[in-house]
Order: structure tokens, then C-alpha cells, then sequence
């Protein structure tokens, strides 16, 4: 298998390969998984066309009417393939859309998620990117509609935001073309780790909370070795989400796991 695993469990990218192939995605000719996601209306397919150009197609996520679009794109000597997210203002589980995908960013394990911002309504579209940095490292911020902010009188400190995030932001007008090689660069950077992600998580959460979260974590890493995104279940957890509570109670959380394990005895990656 070619597909490049930036995984830090031996089992992990069994477990990934499975989901994947349970979602009818085929990475076997990819180095790397690029992840699209932000809210409706932020021009997240114009950037995902401006990655990809002709070489995507689409089809329905497996038991759902929700479209799915995937494509590829090539950089730097490396093979990327893109998957367009439903476009979801929270990844809290409360529609299909979003169910979709959350698990697809806490199962399929992208390498680089791209999350799209609109620079006109910025903190509108925040929310969302903060959730998608509970659940893994490796984000880059898009932030599109530059050329609108401009027009509005706004002026947006995209290094600014970088920095209280953790993560690299590139200001783009993906219509006209604008940032794109840059977010060509710095997709590739966060994919071969060349560019470092360090995002703040629970700023502003007090000590009690954060204990909490720590104490569940602990616990789920006990039950369930190689869940991914531990901390971000248990933040699910504490906040009563109901699909969640369900799956650690019946033990559903673990059952990508536990198939993962059927195949690794019979399967060489």
C-alpha cells in the first residue's frame, strides 16, 4: 500500500484503510488525504475546484442522499486526494450532514484538513474551525472572500489569526485564482510535517472543566487504545452529546477497532 500514514499507532492505519473502504475511497495511489470542510456558502467548492480542476467526480456518501465530491491534485512530487465535506456550521452531530462529516474527520483520519473561511463573516465561520481543531492537528484555515472583506472596508490580520490559532492561515480570493499556490505550499508543508500545527484547545475553559476532560480522556484511551481523537469524545461527552454517549454505552465507539483487527491478521499494509 502507497498511501503515506501519519499515524502514531501501529494499528491506526488499518484502522483508517478500513473506514476508508467502507466509504467506497480508494488511496491506494495517494500519498496523502486532503479534507475540505466549512460552513455553506464560504466558496469551499470554488477551492476545492481550484485544487483539483477535471480530475474529480461524484457520488452519494454509502446510505446517504448527501452528495459526495472527491477528486486529486498533484504538488511537489506528491499525490493528494481531496474530499469535499457537506458544508456544516458545527460538527456536533445534530443533522447528517454533519454526522458525516464529523466521523470522516475523526475516523478517516485526513491528512491535512482544510477548513474554508468566509473573511466577510469570520466569526461567524470560527465556530466551526474550532471544532475541527479539537479533532486533529493538521489544519490549514483558507480564508476566502478577501477581495469582498476588502471591498467592505475590512482589514483581517491573517498572521494574527495564525498565531492564536495555531495553525497556518492563507488569505485567498479562490474565484480569481488568488492563494492558491500558496495553499498548494502550505498543504503540502502540513502534510510532510515540514510546517508545524500547534493549536490552543479549551482556551478560556476553567481548571475544572479541564480536568474533567483530561480525567475522560483517560479513561477512554483505557477502554478503547487507539480511539482516535480521544480528547475530542470527551468533550462530546461533557457536553451531552447524545450520538456519542450512545456509542461509548453500547460500545460502538469501538467497533471500527475492533474490525480493524480482523483485517490486520489477514492483511499486509
Amino acid at each position: 500500500m502507497n498511501h503515506h500514514v501519519t499515524s502514531n499507532c501501529e494499528v491506526c492505519p488499518v484502522n483508517r484503510s478500513e473506514h476508508l473502504r467502507r466509504l467506497g475511497l480508494d488511496v491506494t495511489e495517494f500519498d496523502f488525504i486532503v479534507a475540505l470542510a466549512g460552513n455553506p456558502n464560504v466558496g469551499k467548492s470554488t477551492v476545492f475546484n481550484a485544487l483539483t480542476g477535471l480530475r474529480q467526480h461524484t457520488g452519494n456518501w454509502p446510505g446517504k442522499t448527501v452528495v459526495r465530491a472527491e477528486g486529486a491534485f498533484a504538488f511537489s512530487g506528491k499525490r493528494f486526494k481531496a474530499v469535499d465535506l457537506p458544508g456544516t456550521y458545527s460538527l456536533l452531530s445534530t443533522s447528517v450532514d454533519e454526522e458525516i462529516a464529523r466521523d470522516f474527520l475523526l475516523f478517516g483520519r485526513p491528512d491535512v484538513t482544510i477548513v474554508v473561511l468566509d473573511a466577510t463573516r469570520l466569526e461567524r465561520n470560527l465556530n466551526l474551525a474550532i471544532q475541527v481543531l479539537e479533532i486533529t492537528d493538521r489544519v490549514v484555515l483558507a480564508l476566502n472572500l478577501i477581495d469582498e472583506a476588502k471591498r467592505h472596508g475590512l482589514e483581517l490580520d491573517d498572521r494574527g489569526l495564525g498565531r492564536e490559532l495555531g495553525v497556518p492561515v492563507v488569505p485567498m480570493a479562490a474565484r480569481n485564482g488568488v492563494g492558491v499556490n500558496e495553499l498548494l505550499q502550505t498543504i503540502a508543508g502540513v502534510a510532510d510535517g515540514s510546517i508545524a500545527c500547534r493549536p490552543r484547545r479549551l482556551a478560556g475553559t476553567s481548571r475544572s472543566v479541564t480536568g474533567g476532560v483530561d480525567k475522560l480522556e483517560k479513561m477512554l484511551i483505557s477502554a478503547y487504545p487507539h480511539l482516535p481523537s480521544a480528547r475530542w469524545v470527551a468533550l462530546r461527552l461533557l457536553d451531552g452529546d447524545p450520538a456519542i454517549e450512545e456509542a461509548v454505552r453500547n460500545g460502538t465507539i469501538g467497533t471500527i477497532r475492533a474490525e480493524s483487527n480482523a483485517i490486520a491478521n489477514t492483511t499486509t499494509v
